[in-house]
C-alpha cells in the first residue's frame, strides 16, 4: 500500500457521500466531519435544517416509507451518478412510555421501517453500483440499546437496533469479499436535541421533573463511566476515520462508542 496517499486533510476529495437524517445531531455533525475531509456531501431528513447547511447537498425524504428511500435512490444516482459512501444514520424512537402494553402495532411497525428497512433499502439501492467499482463504505449508526434495551420507553427502538447490527453484520460477510466494507457503529447517549426530547416523554408519561428522568435514563443505562454524554462531534470524528483509506482494513466490526456504559467486554 503507498502510505503517502493517506492524510486527513482532503482525503476523500474525489468521494460522494449520503448521511440520512443529516440534518441535526450526529448526522450534521458526521456530514460535516465528511465535507471537511473534502468529500462531496448529500444529506437527507424530512425536514430541511435549521441552520444552513453551506455546501452540503439537501434532499427532502422520509425514509421510514418505501417512496422515500426510492426517492433518495433515484435522485442521487441521476445527479451523482451513485456515491462511495452510506453513513446509514437514521435513527428515530418516538414511541410512549409504559412498556409492551402502551405499544401498539403502528408503534412497532413505524419504528422498525425507520430504524431497519430504511437503511436496508437504501444499501440495496445504492449497492450495485460500489460492487461494480468495488469499493465503497457503508457505516450503519446502532445503538448500545440492542445490547442494552430500555423497556420503559424504546423496546420497538432497541429490538430494530439489534435487527440492524445483525444485518450488518450479514451484509459484510457477503459484500466485503468484493471491495465494500461495512461496519457499525453503536453509541450510547449522545447530547442532542432528540435525546432531550426523549427525556421529555419520560419525564411526562412518569409525572417527574427533567432531572429526574434524566437521572433516570442514566441510572438505566448503568451510568456513563466517562461522566457525560458523548458530543455529536465525537462520533462524527470516529467515522471520519472510519470511511477514510486509513481504515482500509476494518469491515464487518461494531464499534461501541459509549463513554465506558455497557459493562460486558
Amino acid at each position: 500500500m503507498n502510505t503517502t496517499a493517506i492524510h486527513t486533510g482532503h482525503e476523500l476529495a474525489d468521494k460522494v457521500a449520503l448521511v440520512t437524517g443529516g440534518t441535526k445531531g450526529a448526522g450534521r455533525a458526521i456530514a460535516e466531519r465528511l465535507k471537511r475531509a473534502g468529500a462531496r456531501v448529500i444529506v437527507t431528513a424530512r425536514n430541511p435544517a435549521e441552520e444552513n447547511l453551506d455546501g452540503i447537498d439537501f434532499i427532502a425524504a422520509d425514509l421510514s416509507k418505501r417512496l422515500g428511500t426510492q426517492k433518495v435512490i433515484d435522485e442521487v444516482n441521476a445527479r451523482f451518478g451513485g456515491i462511495d459512501i452510506l453513513i446509514d444514520n437514521l435513527g428515530s424512537s418516538e414511541t410512549p412510555g409504559g412498556g409492551f402494553a402502551a405499544l401498539t402495532d403502528e408503534d412497532w411497525e413505524e419504528t422498525i421501517q425507520a430504524n431497519l428497512l430504511a437503511a436496508v433499502r437504501l444499501d440495496r439501492g445504492f449497492l450495485p453500483k460500489m460492487l461494480e467499482k468495488k469499493s465503497g463504505v457503508i457505516i450503519h449508526i446502532g445503538s448500545i440499546q440492542a445490547k442494552m434495551p430500555l423497556y420503559e420507553s424504546t423496546l420497538p427502538y432497541a429490538a430494530a437496533k439489534a435487527g440492524l447490527v445483525n444485518y450488518s453484520k450479514s451484509l459484510s460477510n457477503e459484500v466485503s469479499p468484493q471491495g465494500v466494507r461495512v461496519l457499525t457503529v453503536s453509541p450510547g447517549f449522545i447530547q442532542t436535541t432528540s435525546a432531550t426530547r426523549m427525556v421529555e416523554r419520560l419525564a411526562e408519561s412518569s409525572g417527574t421533573s427533567f432531572e429526574v428522568a434524566l437521572q433516570g435514563l442514566m441510572e438505566a443505562l448503568g451510568g456513563i463511566p466517562y461522566g457525560r454524554p458523548a458530543w455529536p462531534e465525537e462520533l462524527a470524528e470516529f467515522v471520519g476515520f472510519l470511511v477514510s483509506p486509513r481504515a482500509g482494513y476494518l469491515t464487518g466490526t461494531e464499534y461501541i462508542v459509549d463513554g465506558g456504559t455497557v459493562p460486558t467486554i
